[in-house]
């Protein structure tokens, strides 16, 4: 086995593993309202979270091949890799690709630990940037675009960051208050049935979106790594195989359930109602489905937040724990330079051991950083059993029902 071939397999690897935490970690988006109100039991709801997003990433894959070129400049606007970076079978292309997985991975397992709800895509977007600059200097990485669109890491991943959580927050907000006021003769056992039964609908279609959307990614950086490698010329369609690994790793890791993201905005964020759920997941589905009719790349994360924090605000009497959303949105600041950080630190570790030595120790440094964060996540352990139980301001996200009961005992 040579080296380049050595890295076409841990992209590959790495690549899927990325679409599983990718899954457990987002699983919470289309899910927590559903799971916090008892409009579907916890198992239940992963599971069709997870059979979704399967069906989902079958759905769509015509830009898998071009999704990288929003950030990093790698790829003509075919999807073939430059010819530059082709030289030795790839091996910087595969390199590069190979870091940036990490920096989105480690960033995604940090953010599972603490609970906190942070978009997958800007990490592994945000990987590939520092790994990117780290190989090609910042000149690689697209900034602005050409500057006749809003196009770049400016146009297609800051702002909408900031935008989309906006503008799902006002869409939920709104919705809620109309809710409130049309059912208000209503009687509440008729209207938390019906109410539920909408949950249920709206949450599927954003499994359906999220499935449609973020499966899309790996593919196309799987699909660039063997084109890389040269054992595939085709640069317009994505290898069966791919599409099945790719389904698979984010649907089982759906159905994992990223328990602690789904307690922090399930019961966490807001206290929320039937009517607040079905308000939030309309107004996702909504703006998810507009943004990408529009073109536009939103955070399935950051709308789904946004939303949750609009029925807040548009039930009167409603709590907000804006201690909760504070550092959900610390998170969202530092996530693209987080990640961009551990991908660029990666790319120098790996490219200054010569040999099959460099790959191997970034890779073994994976491996220890998510044994350790996932033996730490049992200590505080948040699972189906414990996801809907009484939340404590004072227990930061994450927490477990022992730190909860501690801090009820201290009170």
């Amino acid at each position: 086995m040579n080296l380049e071939l050595m890295l076409l397999i841990l992209v590959i690897g790495t690549a899927i593993a990325f679409d599983f935490t990718n899954g457990f970690h987002d699983t919470a988006n289309a899910m927590a309202t559903s799971i916090a109100t008892g409009a579907l039991k916890p198992k239940t709801a992963v599971a069709l979270s997870a059979i979704l997003n399967l069906v989902g990433a079958f759905l769509s894959v015509e830009v898998a091949l071009t999704v990288t070129n929003a950030v990093v400049k790698l790829q003509t606007s075919s999807g073939a890799p430059n010819p530059e970076l082709m030289v030795n079978n790839g091996h910087e292309l595969l390199m590069i690709v190979f870091c940036g997985l990490i920096g989105g991975i480690l960033w995604n397992l940090l953010t599972w630990l603490l609970g906190l709800p942070s978009s997958s895509s800007h990490a592994l977007f945000g990987g590939l940037i520092g790994s990117t600059a780290a190989a090609l200097g910042f000149a690689g990485v697209n900034w602005m675009g050409d500057g006749t669109k809003l196009d770049g890491v400016v146009g297609k991943v800051i702002l909408p960051a900031f935008a989309s959580p906006a503008v799902a927050a006002l869409v939920a907000t709104i919705g809620t208050w109309l809710v409130y006021r049309i059912t208000a003769g209503v009687a509440e056992r008729y209207a938390e049935g019906g109410f539920r039964w909408g949950q249920i609908g709206t949450a599927s279609l954003v499994s359906l979106a999220h499935g449609t959307n973020d499966a899309q990614k790996t593919m196309g950086v799987i699909t660039l790594g063997l084109i890389a490698y040269g054992v595939q010329t085709d640069t317009t369609t994505v290898p069966l195989w791919v599409k099945v690994a790719c389904a698979v790793a984010i649907a089982a890791g759906t159905y994992m359930g990223g328990w602690r993201i789904i307690r922090t905005l399930g019961k966490g964020l807001v206290e929320i109602s039937s009517p607040q759920g079905m308000a939030a997941e309309a107004s996702s589905a909504a703006v998810i489905l507009t943004s990408s009719h529009l073109g536009f790349a939103l955070s399935t994360t950051h709308v789904a937040t946004g939303s949750i924090l609009g029925t807040g605000l548009g039930r009167r009497g409603a709590e907000v724990r804006w201690g909760v959303a504070g550092r959900m949105a610390l998170a969202w600041l530092i996530t693209l330079p987080a990640a961009g950080i551990v991908g660029a630190l990666c790319f120098w570790l790996g490219d200054s051991i010569p040999g099959y030595g460099g790959p191997l120790v970034v890779f073994a440094i994976l491996l220890g950083l998510t044994g350790w964060m996932m033996a730490h996540s049992r200590k505080s352990a948040v699972h189906a059993g414990n996801v809907n139980d009484e939340w404590h301001s004072e227990v930061k996200p994450g927490a477990s029902v022992a730190d909860t009961e501690t801090v009820s005992t201290k009170a």
